[in-house]
């Protein structure tokens, strides 16, 4: 028996820290839930510290490689339905986010991820169809959203810094993702 290749080997990882950075995700979520039962936090205090743009980049990040796996032959499940899922909970943070502050920004930021979505779904459904334009359209896409990824992180570490306080910021989240784009960068 032939031991797996590094690409089998890093493929298999990367799968795994995908799944892990869900469980960051909705860690984040359900931090934000957690606050907005306490009694001693106020309005616009829910999703204190809370980047939109980093957010807004992390959906942007999840909805390309949704809509890559889709347009790529074969179609991979590995990368679609994760990255589905990842977008929908990055989406509700943003939507939660919205509430909180009702800002023009973050309702800007949830109105487009929103759209997004819908127009990466409506790809899956009707995709056989524009296959060429749909993998010009997703690597656009990948290079954009690796470019807009490090300027969200900083935006999201700077707004900490200046602060002083985590805020509403789960630290689960951030390590899940961050060992799970280490490990994307290691697949690469």
């Amino acid at each position: 028996m032939q031991p797996p290749s590094l690409y089998t080997l890093a493929g298999s990882l990367n799968s795994l820290f995908i799944v892990v950075s869900l469980y960051g995700l909705w860690s984040q979520l359900q931090k934000i839930w957690q606050r907005k039962r306490d009694a001693c936090i106020g309005a616009g205090k829910t999703t204190d510290i809370l980047s939109i743009n980093q957010f807004t980049v992390s959906f942007l990040a999840y909805c390309a490689f949704f809509v890559y796996g889709y347009s790529i032959t074969p179609f991979n499940h590995y990368i679609v339905w994760p990255r589905l899922v990842a977008s929908l909970i990055a989406l509700a943070i943003l939507y939660e986010i919205h509430r909180d502050r009702r800002s023009l920004a973050s309702r800007n930021a949830l109105l487009a991820c929103a759209l997004l979505l819908s127009a990466g779904m409506a790809g899956l459904a009707f995709g056989p169809t524009f296959s060429d334009e749909k993998r010009v359209i997703s690597q656009g896409l990948l290079v954009a959203v690796t470019m807009l990824l490090a300027q969200g992180y900083a935006h999201q570490i700077r707004l900490i810094w200046r602060s002083g306080k985590t805020g509403a910021v789960s630290l689960k989240m951030s390590q899940f993702i961050l060992a799970m784009d280490a490990s994307t960068i290691f697949f690469a």
